[in-house]
């Protein structure tokens, strides 16, 4: 049971998630051997001002 964890940034729609997933799970699958089913894929969207970078917020340094 392979897992597959994406932390990005938030702001994508659910059809640019559903595709991440899509084609995760399937490449997943076609390198490891294992059956699509078996693949798990958990997105996290994280908030600018929750991920740092070069010692600043990533808000502060890519405000909108």
């Amino acid at each position: 049971m392979p897992v597959i964890r994406v932390e990005m940034w938030e702001g994508r729609t659910r059809d640019q998630k559903r595709e991440l997933v899509e084609i995760f799970s399937k490449e997943m699958a076609r390198i490891t051997g294992c059956e699509v089913e078996s693949v798990y894929v958990i997105l996290t969207d994280v908030k600018k001002e929750n991920w740092g970078i070069d010692g600043q917020l990533c808000s502060d340094k890519y405000p909108d």
